[in-house]
């Protein structure tokens, strides 16, 4: 139960001194603001100058000096080589003149005299390209560098450029005197609006000594009792009363945190049951942890298991099969030749299955880490390995520009090896097989599509396909162990992508994947293709 104290102070009450003392300080504050107000407008108006208009001709005056620098060494560049790439500063150094002479003109209104030096500088710039660079462009263009070097020495041009960067620097004097001027105005206005906000600034220590005297004894005091009982009821006293003393606004908050109190301690007998209930699943989940570690190592085991002691006696029968065949072929009926084809089929094809199993459930275990890889070095190691250019022509597999990546680049060999092969395996029998491989950004993803001319997929099967040990077709048909495009997803989904077929697509097949754009290629842009790339032995 909460009980509250409550005496009347004498004379005024807590809120009605609060608002004589603020009111009175406030009359004088409106009256120091006004006169802030007029000074802030002069100021403002003085700062603006100094920002946006003579700092923006001081700074536009240093860039125009380093666009006819840009102008003048783009074209002696040309000059000296011939070369038409090095006139790009040239080009470059006048576009950014001619904007600058845009921005700096319409702020020369007020300034005159600095519009005349401009305009003087211009016609001395104008000068310096008509009579000079131009002409050695255009001699460099027809005859030659060393017939434009003749041509710039008989010209004297370096005599004509410093007579234009003269011009430009007594422009850059004239602005810098200017805002000088401006920096000046707004240092003068900014000293009076100081000595405001000082007078200003004594009216409210005064009036905040008022304040802390009064709220001190009126507030303070009252406050510091009630929070002595709220740290005696967290150090665990959920059950002890809370009694307030000093003004009505302080016996309102000693009910609200009275009421505050109760609330927490039903939350308490709440929370102790749940922490049981979080308790008694957490040692659930410890227990499964530890028998998923177990599973986990019965896993790598049987992985041991496959790859030696499975293999050895698989190897013998495939061998001593393969043996059989060569040396019995023709000696025994048609039937035991057949017999002995099929265990040696039989014994290479779990050789295959076991391999293919291994390599999928390495995938993510044995990890170098992540770095940037290019999909383009990507496809030319692709090329080496699948090499359609023997039996199908230089046009069989073609990529655009693809991007660079971050993942591990042997994984993603491997990726790009089972698409390719896959739609490789899969063509037509009467037409020429073609695949092209290309990517486009998707927002924080690259789309990779590798699509084919080939026999297609249909939308029914569109997901089954990545399901390990999943065969659309019969075995005698095509060949593989039905691995491939599961060991594609798994290394995809392993890069944080996905993987899926176009549905929509009516010819051929075409298989994308998303691979997300992290901090390492995040700068990297998707060049717009102008050429194929053929894969090459």
């Amino acid at each position: 139960m909460i009980t509250v104290r409550w005496s009347h102070p004498r004379g005024w009450s807590l809120r009605a001194r609060i608002t004589a003392l603020i009111s009175a300080a406030a009359v004088l504050l409106a009256l120091f603001a006004l006169a802030a107000t007029a000074l802030a407008a002069v100021n403002r108006e003085q700062l603006d100058v100094v920002l946006n208009k003579t700092g923006v001709l001081r700074v536009s005056g240093e860039q125009l000096g380093m666009a006819l620098l840009d102008q003048e060494t783009g074209m002696r560049g040309y000059a000296l080589s011939g070369d038409a790439a090095d006139l790009g500063p040239f080009r470059d150094g006048r576009e950014q003149e001619e904007q600058l002479y845009a921005t700096m003109i319409p702020l020369l209104e007020d300034y005159p005299q600095i519009r005349g030096q401009l305009e003087r500088a211009r016609l001395s710039a104008t000068a310096w390209r008509t009579q000079v660079a131009e002409p050695a462009i255009t001699k460099t263009r027809d005859a030659g560098p060393e017939a434009a070097q003749q041509l710039l020495n008989q010209m004297d041009g370096k005599q004509r450029f410093d007579s234009a960067r003269t011009e430009l620097a007594t422009l850059q004097e004239q602005i810098l005197t200017e805002r000088n001027r401006a920096v000046d105005d707004v240092r003068s206005s900014s000293n009076q609006l100081v000595v405001l906000l000082i007078a200003a600034g004594l009216v409210i220590v005064v009036l905040g000594a008022g304040l802390v005297v009064m709220i001190n004894r009126m507030v303070t005091v009252p406050v510091t009792q009630l929070a002595a009982q709220v740290r005696n009821v967290a150090r665990g006293a959920y059950d002890a009363d809370i009694s307030v003393t000093g003004a009505p606004e302080l016996a309102s908050l000693g009910r609200d945190v009275n009421t505050m109190r109760r609330q927490i301690a039903a939350d308490l007998r709440e929370v102790r049951r749940a922490r049981e209930a979080v308790e008694a699943i957490n040692q659930q989940l410890q227990a499964q942890a530890s028998e998923l570690t177990r599973s986990n190592r019965d896993l790598e085991q049987f992985a041991y298991v496959a790859s030696h002691d499975l293999q050895e006696p698989l190897r013998k029968v495939a061998s001593f099969c393969q043996l059989l065949q060569r040396r019995y072929a023709g000696q025994l009926d048609e039937r035991a030749d057949q017999y002995i084809l099929f265990a040696v089929d039989g014994a290479q094809r779990m050789q295959r299955l076991i391999n293919d199993l291994l390599a999928f459930s390495r995938i993510g275990r044995n990890t170098s880490g992540f770095e940037p890889v290019s999909l383009d070095a990507v496809m030319a190691e692709v090329a080496g390995q699948v090499n359609p250019e023997d039996r199908f022509g230089a046009e069989a597999v073609t990529w655009s520009e693809l991007p660079t990546v971050s993942g591990e680049e042997a994984l993603l060999v491997t990726l790009l090896a089972n698409l390719v092969g896959n739609s490789l395996k899969f063509r037509r029998p009467d037409v020429p097989p073609r695949i092209e491989v290309s990517a486009r950004r998707d927002g924080d993803s690259w789309e990779i599509t590798v699509a084919d001319n080939g026999i297609g997929i249909e939308a029914e099967f569109a997901e089954k396909i990545f399901i390990i040990f999943q065969r659309l077709h019969p075995k005698d048909a095509y060949p593989g162990t039905g691995m491939g495009l599961a060991i594609a997803k798994k290394i995809v989904e392993y890069h944080g992508g996905r993987i899926w077929v176009d549905a929509t697509r009516t010819e051929g097949a075409a298989i994308l994947f998303a691979l997300p754009v992290t901090d390492n290629t995040g700068a990297a842009t998707l060049p717009v293709p102008t050429q194929h790339k053929e894969l090459t032995a």
